[in-house]
């Protein structure tokens, strides 16, 4: 397999869909290449959900996709036991959550014991139904959709959730350009079911190990540690990133750097995800007068490169 030219192709597809927005859909393949589960906050209508389908189209994943909503049931994502007569036994009906590829559609209008039932098949890859520990296909990724929330019926995602999202990316409304080619172009429904899988059964496992080989040098892994730390000072935010966070980071950057073309992390691609990566998981000092992705900003400022 000619990692390069495949990666190339799957970022060229993507963009035919999403036009205008190719630094979004890099963080979403690199989040996906690192093993990672993805978040999508942004506004109804920008190509939220059509931007989850066709990466699974593209990666060659089983995809299901579940609305949330304020009635939703944890059954209602893992399945549930129905006695048969025939079978004169009760037999377990999956829910959606086994896919390869699960889209939760505006996980925050659901409640939060709904929000919960998704954490231990995001970090275990499994399911607890009726007292037995099922697998879920592999490998096993989270897509979920947020709707701002200061929408009406929508719930904070709890710390705990947020935290098992290596990503969280925007994609914001597109420029004058892609939005005419919305406008006059094919129907974006149409396109998507016209994609082509770019990748074969195992490639995604291949590029996954590939990956995880990229190597990081001493000076590097002490940036990495330097941005850690600074978080923890108190300066900037609340609470500082946990080791899980740190990892994330790391992780992000190897598969950042793999779509760069190198075997080797780079700062550049530790500064190209941070922000992605680390700001739903930090609450800042003073969150009135800054966000945390700008909170982010300045203390990557504020540490010195290796």
């Amino acid at each position: 397999m000619d990692a390069q030219r495949t990666l190339k192709n799957l970022l060229d597809q993507l963009n035919t869909v999403i036009v205008g927005k190719p630094g979004q859909i890099q963080d979403c393949v690199a989040c996906l290449l690192a093993g990672g589960h993805l978040l999508i906050d942004d506004v109804p209508g920008v190509g939220k959900t059509t931007l989850a389908h066709a990466l699974a189209r593209s990666f060659g994943l089983q995809f299901s996709r579940v609305q949330f909503t304020s009635d939703l049931m944890p059954s209602d994502l893992s399945g549930v036991s129905v006695y048969e007569r025939g079978k004169e036994a009760f037999v377990f009906h999956p829910g959606p959550i086994f896919a390869q590829v699960l889209l939760a559609d505006e996980i925050n209008r659901a409640s939060p014991k709904t929000q919960s039932a998704l954490l231990e098949a995001m970090e275990e890859k499994q399911v607890s139904v009726e007292g037995e520990t099922r697998p879920l296909p592999e490998p096993f990724f989270v897509i979920a959709t947020q709707n701002p929330l200061d929408q009406v019926g929508t719930y904070p995602l709890p710390e705990s959730q947020l935290d098992r999202f290596l990503m969280r990316i925007s994609l914001g409304y597109p420029d004058r350009a892609a939005e005419r080619e919305l406008l006059s172009g094919k129907d974006r429904r149409g396109m998507v079911d016209a994609l082509q899988t770019v990748m074969q059964p195992g490639e995604l496992k291949q590029l996954q190990a590939q990956v995880q080989a990229v190597h990081a040098a001493a000076p590097l892994l002490d940036y990495v540690q330097d941005l850690i730390a600074a978080s923890r000072s108190g300066q900037w935010f609340v609470q500082g990133l946990s080791p899980r966070a740190g990892i994330a980071v790391l992780r992000a950057a190897q598969a950042q750097a793999l779509l760069s073309g190198r075997d080797y992390v780079a700062p550049d691609d530790v500064q190209a995800i941070l922000a992605q990566t680390i700001a739903h998981r930090l609450i800042p000092v003073d969150s009135a007068a800054r966000g945390a992705e700008e909170q982010v900003r300045a203390m990557l400022a504020a540490v010195s490169l290796p």
